[in-house]
């Protein structure tokens, strides 16, 4: 990517550590109340990281559909349907990892379902997988019509999916955990087996049906892309100009009235349809892809019409350089490791106790921080962190920047 856009590259980084360090605290029982999920309605800081991912690989899209183009619908169909499928197993295969699980003192095989447990099996679904399946239909999308078609279909997906969640949802109660009616066609499709269960309930948070309005995510990051790179044509964007200037001007109007329009939108749409991420309702998508827009104009305007380069920026930047491989990365190592287990001393019944590296890291080390045990759980998110920084640092020096 070119260093005009820079800005983008940092956004992507930002977007990518978050996720890793809220996917990785010390303990999912002590976290600071911004690093938690919606229980329900609503959204904190931490349910923005995931759709402004999604609004990031929009983003990179808008460089890349243009090459496609050229290309031909041979060359499209080839790239798009590759890297959906490789990036959906990758999901798959994280699900799955590391195959063994520890049953009393032996390593059992992890199956894809269990005879004797009709609930237990391999979580079909999953981040990875939304972003596959989301990225491929927002591409066609964008590979086959234009921008005036995209925003009526982008509009047509919302409006449709909200008519949907209100009619096929329990009568009086559609956008409830039980009354949602996407849970019943994901346990008729991948089977209650292969259903994420997190919530006490067979409910995915990934699900099929909630990944159409994550597809308009995508889309709309693509159409933020598109209008950056048309206004960005002429000089501005990596030289210091006048904040009169009027394509720099024009640029960074359009995009706070932009985002502050669609949050305003979401707000009014979130009066009946409530805003909520695990539904990933359309009142959702508009809010957060509102705060991406905002928040890429205001990167564009720190970092490249001020300059404003600086240790932040650049610890952000190296995330951007490999953030699908660290991300899986962050995601796989854990699981690895608590397979090695380590003594931890002797339980009340007499027999020894055990845990892994990371596990005693934390509670040896992290948990022993003064103050409330929220502070040792982010100490160890931060940790984590940094450990997955020296990785990318390492690659982005050795000039290694693995991608699917």
């Amino acid at each position: 990517m070119k260093q005009r856009y820079y800005s983008l590259d940092v956004f992507r980084g930002a977007t990518v550590a978050l996720m890793i360090m809220v996917n990785n605290p010390g303990s999912w029982g002590h976290m600071f109340a911004p690093l938690k999920h919606a229980e329900w309605h609503g959204c904190t800081p931490t349910d923005l990281v995931f759709p402004f991912f999604l609004f990031a690989v929009g983003n990179a899209m808008s460089f890349v559909i243009p090459r496609l183009q050229e290309a031909g619908p041979a060359v499209f169909w080839q790239k798009v349907l590759k890297r959906t499928v490789l990036i959906f197993l990758i999901g798959l295969f994280i699900n799955w990892w590391p195959f063994v699980q520890w049953a009393q003192d032996t390593l059992v095989f992890k199956q894809w379902s269990y005879a004797d447990d009709s609930m237990r099996g391999v979580r079909i679904l999953g981040v990875l997988q939304r972003i596959a399946l989301a990225y491929c239909f927002a591409s066609i999308i964008a590979y086959y019509f234009r921008e005036k078609a995209i925003i009526w279909i982008s509009t047509f997906i919302l409006v449709v999916y909200w008519a949907v969640c209100a009619f096929l949802g329990t009568p009086g109660d559609p956008y409830s955990l039980q009354g949602w009616f996407g849970t019943a066609y994901d346990i008729q499709i991948l089977g209650v087996a292969h259903v994420y269960k997190g919530e006490g309930v067979p409910f995915d948070p990934e699900g099929l049906m909630s990944t159409l309005p994550a597809i308009v995510q995508v889309v709309l990051g693509y159409l933020a892309g598109t209008y950056i790179k048309k206004q960005g044509q002429v000089d501005w964007l990596w030289k210091k100009v006048p904040a009169s200037q009027e394509p720099h001007f024009k640029l960074l109007s359009g995009l706070f009235v932009t985002g502050f329009i669609l949050v305003v939108l979401a707000w009014v749409w979130s009066l009946g349809f409530p805003i909520n991420k695990k539904i990933w309702t359309s009142s959702y998508v508009l809010y957060t892809t509102g705060l991406g827009v905002m928040t890429i104009g205001g990167m564009i305007w720190f970092i490249e019409v001020q300059g404003v380069k600086n240790s932040l920026t650049r610890f952000f930047d190296v995330f951007g350089k490999n953030p699908l491989f660290i991300f899986v990365l962050s995601g796989l190592l854990p699981r690895l490791v608590g397979l090695w287990r380590i003594p931890d001393g002797v339980g009340e019944d007499g027999l020894p106790v055990y845990t892994n590296a990371l596990n005693w890291f934390y509670t040896h080390i992290c948990a022993q921080l003064p103050g409330p045990p929220e502070v040792g759980s982010f100490a160890y998110s931060l940790c984590f962190l940094a450990f997955m920084w020296v990785i990318c640092y390492i690659l982005d020096k050795k000039k290694i920047y693995i991608k699917v």
